[in-house]
């Protein structure tokens, strides 16, 4: 579920596939593996990772930014990658076989909850996906559960965006398609620490089309009390 911000751009792709074939799955972009890299390396001081630990991707979409984890972490670690559409699951697979990525597991998610195995991680990404939680204290109360003790969360989502609608069922606070970092920092704070929010997040991610006065993205950090 990872989705760039800014104004939405429909584009529409006809696959001609032979009868009797499948379409091949879908794959991460060069520009989305590019800023996984530059995202992963900002993320590693703000949730103290260090090689072999076990990290979470919530909410993985194609699998960019699981794919740079994984290497980063090396073979003495894991990485838990999840989704809840079937098409992203089918995606994270192929990602996995396609790059012998041995240390990363791909796990169905839910609406309100993570799936992931209890105390299971040190670090967790939910990248641009909170603002679509419709049941956030559950999904929170995941989280939480999914980590170690002094286990860091990274929440990187954008503000609403002006003259957008939210996404169907989310509480009516997020003013939009986006959720306001504010609203993120009370409602996981809820349960876990804030540490800081970083604003302007990766900023060379924002398409140049994107108008200068949407507001950019942000990353607020978490942790859990050990």
């Amino acid at each position: 579920m990872n989705v760039h911000c800014g104004t939405a751009l429909v584009l529409t792709v006809l696959v001609v596939v032979p009868a009797g074939q499948t379409a091949p799955p879908m794959r991460p972009t060069d520009e989305q593996i590019t800023l996984a890299d530059v995202e992963v390396r900002r993320l590693v001081p703000l949730l103290r990772l260090e090689p072999g630990m076990r990290i979470a991707d919530v909410g993985a979409g194609l699998g960019a930014w699981t794919l740079r984890f994984a290497q980063w972490t090396g073979p003495s670690g894991h990485v838990y990658s999840t989704d809840i559409s079937e098409e992203q699951l089918t995606a994270l697979r192929a990602l996995a076989a396609r790059e012998r990525l041995s240390n990363v597991t791909v796990i169905r998610g839910a609406a309100a909850s993570t799936n992931l195995p209890a105390g299971c991680c040190d670090a967790i990404l939910m990248r641009n996906v909170f603002h679509y939680v419709t049941e956030p204290a559950a999904m929170i109360r995941s989280l939480a559960e999914s980590l170690k003790p002094g286990g860091r969360l990274a929440v990187v989502d954008f503000p609403p965006r002006p003259n957008t609608a939210p996404p169907a069922g989310v509480p009516t606070n997020r003013g939009g398609q986006g959720v306001p970092p504010e609203v993120v920092e009370s409602e996981v704070g809820a349960l876990l620490r804030h540490v800081t929010t970083v604003p302007n997040w990766a900023p060379e991610g924002v398409p140049a089309w994107v108008p200068k006065e949407i507001a950019p993205p942000f990353a607020a950090i978490f942790e859990k009390a050990r």
